[in-house]
Order: structure tokens, then sequence, then C-alpha cells
């Protein structure tokens, strides 16, 4: 039999190439998003979506890049159930209060029991033959859990009228976009409720 020996230096690094590039690929194919959505509120019969603020807790107030960024993202799924901005120094009908988080997850070759390619084979250099190993070990892409969030309340009275969240999970690092389309999967079926959890998928915008 033929030995089989551990992997080169060269291969090894060949072989992280390959799984980088594979990974950009699929960052730049990436056309849609699915998430799963839940949605939750009891929104008034007949209440057309009307005008929206912002409300930001203190800690989004001490990060005002960041909630720029959030709000920019959850606009465009707001305008899309129906609800406009309010005009500046008129008090809304509704606040909206958004929120988002993204958890990223390393996986080293340990966390699958059949992380390693082995195998038992003999070796043979002229009349002696013996026992060989072999072994080859792969890296698994980082994942990333991320979630949206975004609450409705009647500005009057302070009621929660509707809340919905969006989880997704995807081996691509958060943009811009993704967030867009979590924010417009949270809000698809506004005012429902629907089934929790469901499956909504968004096309990216191109």
């Amino acid at each position: 039999m033929n030995a089989r020996n551990l992997p080169s230096p060269t291969l090894a690094s060949a072989t992280t190439t390959t799984l980088a590039a594979l990974a950009l690929a699929g960052c730049a194919s990436l056309s849609s998003v699915t998430s799963e959505v839940s949605s939750f509120g009891e929104w008034p019969a007949g209440r057309a979506p009307g005008t929206y603020a912002f409300e930001r807790l203190p800690s989004q107030q001490q990060r005002a890049a960041e909630a720029d960024a959030l709000e920019a993202a959850a606009r465009p799924a707001l305008e899309k159930a129906g609800f406009k901005p309010a005009a500046e120094g008129a008090p809304p009908d509704v606040t909206v209060q958004v929120g988002a988080r993204t958890t990223r997850t390393d996986y080293g070759p340990w966390h699958d029991p059949l992380w390693w390619n082995g195998g038992f084979g003999y070796w043979r250099r002229g009349p002696w033959i013996g026992p060989s190993w072999s072994m080859s070990v792969y890296a698994s892409p980082p994942r990333y859990d991320r979630e949206v969030a975004l609450l409705i309340r009647d500005r009057a009275s302070g009621k929660p009228l509707f809340e919905a969240r969006a989880t997704n999970e995807a081996g691509t690092s958060p943009s811009a976009a993704v967030t867009r389309a979590m924010f417009e999967a949270a809000m698809l079926d506004f005012p429902k409720t629907g089934l929790n959890p469901r499956r909504i998928n968004v096309p990216l915008a191109s």
C-alpha cells in the first residue's frame, strides 16, 4: 500500500488560501437575506401608520454615530410600511426604538468530532514494511448571529403598539445592506403579527 503522509506546509498554505477565496466568493454572491421573524402587539384596527420619530435609549445617546447608522437602516422598512418622518418641531404620532446585535462565533477544528481526516496504512522502503498514520485538518469559517429589534409606541400614551424582531445566522460579516434587509423582514407583515417565528426572505438591493 502507498504511504500516506502529513500535508506539506505548501499544501496547507494553498488550502488556507482556497478557503479564504471561497469565503470572499460567498460574500460577493449574496443576493438575499433570510430571517426568522417574530412580531407582537395590537395595532388599533383602522389606524393609519402616521408619522414617526426615533427615540434613543440613554446608552444609544452615548453612541450617536452607531445610533444614526441603525436608524438609517430601519428607516426604509418603516416608510415602506406606510410611516412618514415627522416634520421638524412637530410631535410624531408614534415613537420608534430600534436595536441590533451581532455575535461572532469562531469554530476551530476541535468543535467537530470529525474535524480530522486520518488513516492507517503501510509504507514500504526496500524490503521493509511499517505502519503509517496520516491526518489533515480544516478550519471552519466564523458564523455570525444577527438580530434586529423594533418597538413602536403611541406617542401620546406611551403604550407599546407593535414589536418585531428578525434573526439571521450566516457566514458573512454584518453590513448595512443586510441590516436593512432584516428590518424590512421584521416590518413586512405590519400591522399583522403572523405566525411566530416565520421565515422571510428579502432580496438585497443591487
